[in-house]
């Protein structure tokens, strides 16, 4: 039986992802933990979706760490396998978009980090309260490439949240919007995504993310490499033929 903690479907090449326990705030709880590692594994192999969306039901998007899981078991230091995370232990070469419809705290927070993209709606708050309750956020090393240091720094240490409008001014969201339109809006930025040429998207995805690993000289060369496959493929002929013929592109991916 599909885990309904976690809904999968695909529309016009977009795998939507959404957590389904309104009732808990979409805390991590290990059904929904489950449901992630099940959705992302299966946007990762499934031919018909090209771009991920994940989102929430309810009020929050995802409210962190099940608390009360975590003292009935316990938990003293997670398993770095605890949840699924984008590009550090599942990777997925295909743009995921977090459409963050309430708060994203904790583990939620680095739901949203993991994504490639995120949007969110004006009411959306982000943080990691965990300097609160005696926990921690290592996880929250992503941030070196998103924000300022003082802003991740401040966040750390104090707890507080921060509403959409500023996580969108640090550069942490690439648009808000009224909370009625985040699927619309979500779905245009897929959909976008989703009519590029196949093979210079998953490129682009690999090379962004091991440019922030490298200095500029090693993530050039990379980036160079990376796209001689994509040079010598029959899309990048059909690209530029398209253009002269004026019609739409006919991708292969190869």
């Amino acid at each position: 039986m599909e885990n309904q903690a976690v809904l999968y479907e695909v529309q016009d090449q977009v795998a939507i992802i959404t957590l389904n326990e309104p009732d808990s705030r979409n805390a991590l709880s290990s059904s929904i933990r489950k449901g992630l590692w099940d959705a992302f594994s299966r946007l990762r192999d499934d031919s018909n979706a090209k771009v991920g969306i994940v989102t929430g039901i309810g009020k929050a998007f995802c409210a962190g760490a099940h608390l009360k899981e975590f003292a009935e078991n316990k938990t003293a230091v997670p398993d770095r396998n605890i949840m699924p995370m984008l590009n550090r232990n599942i990777w997925v070469n295909k743009p995921v978009i977090a459409a963050v419809n309430g708060d994203a705290l904790g583990g939620g927070f680095l739901l949203a980090q993991t994504c490639d993209l995120a949007i969110a709606a004006d009411n959306a708050r982000f943080g990691m309260p965990e300097a609160r309750w005696g926990r921690g956020a290592p996880w929250s090393v992503p941030l070196l490439n998103m924000i300022p240091q003082r802003i991740w720094m401040e966040m750390a240490l104090t707890g507080q949240l921060i509403d959409a409008n500023r996580a969108y001014s640090i550069g942490l969201l690439n648009d808000v919007v009224p909370i009625a339109s985040l699927m619309e809006r979500s779905m245009e930025l897929a959909q976008s995504i989703a009519a590029g040429a196949p093979l210079t998207i998953a490129a682009t995805h690999k090379m962004v993310y091991l440019a922030t690993e490298m200095g500029r000289t090693a993530a050039w060369e990379t980036a160079d490499a990376i796209f001689e496959k994509v040079y010598e493929s029959e899309d990048a002929l059909e690209g530029p033929l398209s253009f002269k013929e004026k019609r739409p592109p006919n991708w292969k991916g190869r």
